[in-house]
């Protein structure tokens, strides 16, 4: 299967006819796409994006209960591999972290803010709910978290996109929502935030503010030995890849790799890497709220070369998951079931 006609332009880059990206249907998903897209445009290719409709779109049910199967994953990487696109854009977060045969993860764009926000009635914090207030949220995690902090609100399940749960404050319906403060920045809806929740309280699903590209294995193959020349696919997604938040995410995965837990377990993880510093925060919870058991951690990696912070990503991320089973963690949250 082609692309497209491969041409050069003039300064000797390769130059792709067409590259079709898959994604999700969901604004929030086409958004995320299309910022890869014009990245891509930018550097002189022909980009189509690719609309598929994942289960998780079409099926209701809690994310506690479809969320551990990569149900937003799934129907993509089937199209990818069935030659329907040529890679695939995710929520990074929304990915098991068990390997899928055939296809890769080779392109990790600079993540957003990877923190959490509160978007309330009448501008008000989280502190400022009033008792028994209605908070929104699809998150295990985040329902925990809300638990924890605050035990006397009523914190309902539900689902939805953005536009939908932010409408749900408008029309009476909820009195908040916790979202993930990159989507809504990059839905453009930063007015309706009234707070943002530091990691070191509120620490986030692993990967989360971070895109992971998804291409077949062929196309990342020069990454691994015998070190081939990457096709044009590889190269194109290559040239999208920070290091730094690619490293941010293999520590988090990491941990909740390490817990044997699915990506909806009330697990937070969150790393921020900066100025030779890899700082890690990671918490499991017990669903109501009741219990957490959190440990942090630090590793030094080298701030010229940052390919040094896979080991510092590796050794800290093994680090934490000891700390966290050694604690009780197993006690508290379903793991050994990762997915």
């Amino acid at each position: 299967m082609t692309i497209g006609v491969d041409t050069r332009r003039r300064d000797g880059r390769l130059r792709i006819g067409r590259l079709r990206i898959g994604t999700r249907r969901s604004a929030l998903a086409l958004a995320q796409a299309g910022m890869i897209a014009d990245t891509l445009r930018a550097a002189g290719n022909e980009v189509e994006l690719v609309p598929i409709a994942s289960e998780g779109d079409v099926n209701q049910a809690s994310l506690s209960v479809i969320g551990g199967r990569g149900v937003f994953a799934g129907t993509l990487r089937s199209a990818l591999l069935r030659g329907d696109c040529d890679l695939v854009v995710h929520s990074f977060k929304d990915l098991p972290t068990t390997p899928f045969d055939g296809l890769s993860v080779l392109g990790v764009p600079t993540r957003e803010d990877q923190r959490d926000v509160l978007c309330a009635r009448d501008g008000m914090t989280l502190a400022e709910l009033p008792a028994g207030s209605r908070v929104g949220t699809g998150s295990p995690r985040r329902i925990a978290q809300l638990r924890a902090h605050r035990p006397d609100l009523d914190v309902v399940d539900l689902r939805g996109n953005v536009d939908t749960r932010l409408g749900m404050i408008l029309d009476g319906r909820l009195d908040a929502v916790v979202l993930a403060a990159a989507g809504v920045a990059r839905l453009g809806r930063d007015s309706a935030v009234t707070e943002r929740f530091g990691l070191e309280d509120w620490p986030t699903a692993p990967a989360q503010g971070a895109l992971a590209i998804e291409v077949r294995s062929a196309d990342a193959a020069h990454r691994l030995p015998p070190f081939p020349d990457p096709t044009e696919i590889g190269e194109a997604v290559d040239a999208l890849t920070d290091l730094e938040s690619a490293y941010e995410v293999e520590a988090e995965r990491g941990v909740l790799r390490g817990l044997e837990a699915g990506c909806t377990a009330p697990i937070g993880v969150s790393a921020v890497a900066r100025a030779g510093s890899l700082d890690v925060v990671a918490s499991v919870y017990r669903i109501d709220g009741t219990e957490s058991i959190v440990r942090t951690g630090r590793a030094a990696y080298d701030a010229d070369d940052p390919t040094s912070l896979l080991g510092a990503a590796q050794s800290i991320s093994a680090q934490l998951v000891a700390e966290l089973l050694d604690g009780g963690a197993a006690e508290l949250a379903p793991l050994g079931v990762s997915a």
